[in-house]
């Protein structure tokens, strides 16, 4: 018996998402009293792998193959299917991104297991086992009972803190044998971004509304995310006008993000851009009109105008850099 993590690599790479999950991972498992197996698919380092048992992964599984260049749902369900049924998983978790979203369902159909999507806390309790997510774009708040043997979990970024708890588990490694022809996937191009803290990676996010008025008003939010060491977003009025490029819209229709702090300027609409930033730790927002919709969910306001509020940020983060 055991609770399976799927850990996701980066050209052999974990980031901190991963070793958040297996932290949950090892709380989960302390409550069903079972063990944690991380599986990571595609050529990493040992050091890098025994990183996760770091956080308590008591069994580190690295699948390898030169099919493993990319992602391929089908084949890489298939594998996940295998080393769930070996290991006796009951509960298997992923992160709630890109590749959770793809592999989640497609394994829930194939272990006949149920799923619970965007899940940011531990169960609330086993008998029934009982998971609480974020609903209606973050305005609401569900308790998800899931009545299957074999239950399937995706973790919101950023909603479970690290936790050290060493293991000192050795990696296992396994040559993909299997059939070739499952791997359907081809990529004919690949363009990279460099020189830029990808927005879904970043801690710290920047974000801009229609409120900002221009897009020649935008560099006081570049500057304040540069000195942040942080990324800067928009809200979806602001990409279709094209002030801003798509892939930083964030909001229900955009990109789903869960940085440390998020501070978002000139941004009054609340629920379908909210729903893309909902899980930030902490919400600062900077909007003239007291009245905004977006106080409601921020932890922090500043109620001015951001073209003025913006310089002095910019002004006091210098200040204590000095």
């Amino acid at each position: 018996m055991s609770v399976l993590v799927y850990t996701e690599n980066w050209e052999g790479k974990f980031k901190k998402l991963s070793f958040e999950l297996v932290s949950y991972a090892a709380a989960v498992a302390e409550m069903l009293n079972e063990k944690v197996v991380a599986v990571s698919i595609g050529k990493a380092d040992d050091d890098e792998l025994k990183k996760l048992a770091d956080y308590g992964a008591g069994k580190i599984i690295n699948v390898v193959g030169d099919q493993f260049k990319e992602l391929d749902n089908q084949a890489y369900t298939q594998i996940l299917a295998g080393i769930a049924q070996s290991e006796g998983s009951k509960v298997i978790l992923f992160s709630n991104n890109n590749a959770g979203k793809a592999l989640a369902p497609r394994l829930s159909v194939r272990l006949k297991a149920g799923i619970a999507s965007g899940v940011s806390r531990l169960p609330l309790s086993l008998e029934p086992f009982t998971v609480y997510k974020r609903a209606y774009s973050g305005n609401a708040f569900a308790h998800m009972v899931i009545v299957s043997v074999v239950k399937i979990i995706t973790i919101a970024q950023n909603s479970f803190d690290l936790v050290r708890k060493p293991t000192g588990a050795i990696p296992e490694t396994i040559n993909y044998e299997g059939d070739a022809s499952a791997f359907k996937t081809v990529v004919t191009d690949v363009q990279k971004q460099s020189g830029k803290i990808v927005l879904t990676d970043a801690e710290i996010v920047v974000s801009g509304g229609r409120g900002m008025k221009s897009p020649d008003n935008w560099a006081p939010l570049v500057e304040l995310a540069a000195l942040l060491g942080g990324a800067t977003a928009c809200s979806r009025p602001v990409s279709d006008e094209g002030w801003r490029p798509h892939d930083e819209h964030t909001g229900q229709t955009g990109k789903i993000i869960a940085p440390n702090l998020y501070i978002a300027g000139g941004i009054a609409e609340a629920t379908q851009h909210l729903a893309g930033s909902s899980s930030s730790k902490y919400i600062v927002a900077i909007n003239s009109d007291k009245d905004a919709p977006i106080f409601e969910a921020a932890q922090y306001g500043i109620v001015g105008d951001a073209m003025k509020v913006l310089p002095k940020l910019i002004d006091a983060v210098k200040e204590l850099k000095k």
